[in-house]
């Protein structure tokens, strides 16, 4: 026989898991321990009282329950003659003198049975007469309700669910306790009553039935550009500072962080199936069966209860009747604690069947969160779906705050805030200062580099020029940065930033330079094409026209003062959006990063064209397309495979054309046709495969800058010295092995590179350059420099680039006059 304690023990779930216990769950397991006492009672009982007490039946015929028929059924006591059973022998009384020895003379009919036949009678008719169920109905009372007990609680202990069940109990208790619960959800009360306050302030003579509130994505009327082009920012509402609320310390900031990371995998782990949900119905299902199968044989049963029976065992042989009249003592009791037992049942299966009803009645594999987004800031909180979406409508059964601080950690935003304030903590406007450099330009840069957003300081940065951020995936740009009035450049590197309303009109009217680099073209933030003051955009990264329906770049059209597109990307065409720019357009780059480019046609629209610009784009010739930009002053086809470039008397037409670079292709030779085009100041041969440089390239009389340097040439022809305007003349890493002396004769040479050549003397002549200010010897074959090197008055050795060794060979004068310092400033080119 089991006892109440380790019966109880069962039914033992640990206390935490009392949020996943819902009213019907705890009805039915305090229905299961009153079952369980009814039956250890019944059992108790019988164990203890249950017997059944029988008499023979006498041969005149008298029926259970009746005295042996009238007056005849007991005799005077005197009287010695009753009939006497056969085989039985007769009890005679013991005489002493005038007094009867023994027992009281009984009263009755007499049976003539002793004590041991009387046992021996009772135990043979318990087994034979009383019904099975009278005998075993507290054993299986007690069997029942300890498989509707297992039943119960077998989600809780199942392997493939008891897991998951500890983690989720585990998580939402640290969720439900954790401080930053209470402050987030404090900080969302405290938004809501400014909101409202700021809203009846402003609604005080509405009607009373007129809503004071707006809907939170509704257009602002100041904005209509906003509203007409359907471009949405940032949902977030602005945290209201309120006086005297506590800041979190690291210690609660950092197990908030865990436990963000946490939910995100328990959330990864259980939405993925729906096992718990129907482990639930199925033990569900099973109890309804078991108690229909109670209840149906239960109930057959209870008729077969009595007082009374007749017991017809086989001893008459031993005891001279065939036929006895029993009485089950216990019949009465277990009769009602059977009615008692089937009530409880019938109860039992009720809640059952309203489980099964609420489990099927809604999709509880579904959990929206939208009463919490409604009644909160969080907007943002994902519905959820599967196991984790049945453990949250089983919570909310036990109390729905559970949920509304749980979805606190589902909620990006208020990640995004948590991060936000320990991202503050970490970042003061002193650090901040020390990472404030200044670039080449003079301007004042800051640089962040995969932060978890924006420090709020960085606003506070008033002299700033310019703001990179990179590899800060929630980095948001609130109002505050109205205070850069020195902003003028902004670099997004993998960064899709989200602008508040206020921030994105001042970077409308503020911004002139935007840099943004992305991994696809929809992480181009969307307000970047509403930017209309600004004047240079640089986009890098996947800008395939085929696979993204390019410049899906929603439409430049609305930059109208953008004067420099910069594209660096792999495109296999120019974008046909890139022309809406066509009229203001003045620069355009395109980085193609090994992609050949097959149509340029679009380029003939732009006929507003100055500067131009196709790097490694796998261009064979010269596109025709260039030929119609009437305007186009500077053209750089660097970094392409073209061969031949016979199309460049095509430039003659090109009036304003002054800078050519054809550098870095497999260019093998310059066609005579290149005098034609007269305007050319700038010309770039170098890194090609040049073995020689034709003498019409120097009736070019305006050429300043003529680079041909990194190729196979071997001489340096004689017409050189017509080139009386020539400033620059490289010809670095070819074969020269002879200076002429008429490019002496170019006498504005600033600055001269002859470096990696076969140079074996430097004419005496070079003291004709008066203004040469650079000079590069470094890897030639001379054995000396000449003394005249000393009257070249703007030289200085920083900028003389050769041996030490051979500097030595000047003499000490005109040392002395390259090593002294100079007034007059560098002059690195033109």
């Amino acid at each position: 026989m089991f006892t109440l304690t380790e019966v109880a023990s069962l039914n033992d779930i640990q206390p935490t898991y009392r949020i996943l216990k819902p009213w019907w769950d705890v009805f039915m397991d305090y229905l299961a321990v009153v079952m369980l006492m009814v039956a250890i009672f019944a059992g108790t009982m019988q164990l203890t009282k249950d017997q059944v007490v029988c008499l023979p039946f006498l041969e005149s015929g008298e029926k259970c329950g009746t005295r042996g028929g009238g007056s005849n059924a007991f005799t005077e006591p005197g009287d010695m003659t009753s009939p006497t059973p056969t085989g039985v022998s007769q009890l005679t009384p013991a005489f002493d003198g005038k007094r009867i020895v023994g027992q009281p003379q009984p009263t009755g009919v007499k049976t003539n049975l002793d004590f041991q036949q009387y046992v021996f009678v009772n135990q043979m008719c318990y087994h034979v007469a009383l019904p099975w169920y009278s005998k075993y109905f507290p054993y299986l009372a007690l069997i029942h309700t300890i498989v509707l007990m297992v039943s119960s609680n077998f989600w809780f202990k199942y392997p493939k669910t008891s897991s998951k069940i500890e983690h989720f109990v585990s998580i939402l208790g640290k969720c439900f306790e954790s401080p930053w619960t209470t402050k987030a959800l404090s900080e969302t009360a405290c938004e809501d009553s400014e909101e409202n306050k700021q809203r009846l302030t402003g609604a005080t003579s509405l009607p009373k039935h007129v809503s004071t509130s707006s809907d939170e994505g509704s257009p602002s009327p100041t904005t209509p550009m906003l509203a007409k082009t359907g471009i949405k920012f940032s949902a977030e509402k602005p945290v209201v500072e309120v006086p005297g609320m506590t800041i979190l310390d690291k210690k609660d900031g950092e197990q908030a962080k865990a436990l963000f990371e946490k939910v995100r995998k328990f959330r990864a782990h259980v939405e993925d199936s729906a096992f718990i949900y129907k482990l639930y119905v199925a033990q569900t299902v099973i109890k309804t069966c078991k108690f229909i199968l109670i209840l149906g044989y239960t109930s057959n049963f209870v008729a077969t209860i009595h007082f009374e029976h007749i017991c017809e065992p086989d001893v008459k042989h031993l005891t001279g009747y065939s036929q006895f009249c029993c009485t089950h003592n216990m019949a009465f009791m277990l009769k009602k604690l059977l009615i008692s037992y089937i009530a409880l049942i019938c109860v039992y299966g009720l809640v059952c069947l309203y489980t099964l009803f609420w489990l099927f009645r809604r999709p509880l594999k579904e959990y929206s969160f939208e009463k919490v987004r409604e009644e909160s800031s969080f907007s943002d909180i994902p519905d959820v779906k599967n196991d984790f979406a049945f453990l949250l409508h089983m919570v909310d059964q036990y109390d729905q705050l559970y949920s509304k601080r749980f979805g606190v950690f589902l909620s990006e935003v208020s990640e995004n805030k948590l991060r936000e304030i320990s991202l503050n903590h970490e970042w003061t406007y002193e650090k901040l200062r020390q990472h404030v450099t200044r670039n080449t330009q003079d301007k004042l840069e800051l640089h962040l580099f995969m932060l978890s957003g924006v420090p709020d300081v960085v606003f506070d940065l008033t002299d700033l020029e310019i703001l990179k951020l990179e590899l800060i995936p929630e980095a948001r740009l609130t109002a505050k940065i109205s205070q850069m009035i020195n902003l003028q450049e902004l670099h997004l590197y993998h960064c899709p930033a989200k602008v508040e309303q206020t921030a994105f009109s001042f970077l409308r009217d503020h911004l002139r330079c935007l840099h943004v680099k992305f991994t696809d073209v929809g992480e181009i933030p969307s307000w970047v094409y509403l930017l209309r003051n600004l004047r240079e955009l640089y986009l890098v990264g996947n800008l395939n026209s085929e696979n993204n329906k390019m410049i899906g770049l929603e439409s430049l059209r609305d930059l109208r003062h953008l004067k420099t597109l910069h594209l660096k990307s792999n495109l296999t065409k120019i974008p046909t959006n890139i022309t809406d720019l066509s009229p203001h357009l003045t620069k355009l780059v395109v980085h193609n990063d090994g992609t050949k480019l097959l149509v340029l046609n679009s380029l003939k629209k732009m006929m507003n064209l100055a500067e131009l610009e196709l790097h490694n784009c796998e261009l064979e010739r010269i596109p025709h397309a260039i030929f119609s930009l009437t305007n186009l002053q500077e053209l750089d086809l660097k970094s392409n495979n073209i061969r031949t470039i016979e199309e460049v008397i095509s430039f003659q037409h090109l009036k304003r054309l002054t800078c050519l670079k054809l550098w870095h292709n497999k260019i093998i030779s310059i066609p005579l046709s290149i005098s034609h085009v007269k305007n050319l100041e700038s010309l770039y041969f170098s890194h090609n495969k040049l073995e020689s440089l034709p003498p019409p390239l120097f009736n070019l009389q305006k050429l300043r800058y003529l680079d041909v340097s990194h190729n196979t040439i071997a001489a340096i022809p004689l017409e050189i010295g017509f080139l009386q305007n020539l400033q620059h003349f490289a010809i670095t890493g070819n074969k020269v092995e002879v200076l002429p002396k008429q490019l002496f004769k170019c006498t504005k040479l600033k600055t001269l590179f002859l470096g990696q050549n076969c140079i074996s003397t430097i004419p005496e002549k070079i003291c004709q350059l008066a203004q040469l200010t650079q000079l590069e010897l470094k890897g030639n074959c001379l054995d000396r420099l000449p003394s005249q090197l000393g009257q070249c008055r703007l030289l200085r050795r920083t900028c003389l680039i050769v041996e030490d060794h051979l500097f030595d060979t000047l003499p000490l004068e005109a040392k002395e006059m390259i090593n002294q310092e100079s007034n007059v400033p560098f002059a690195n080119g033109i």
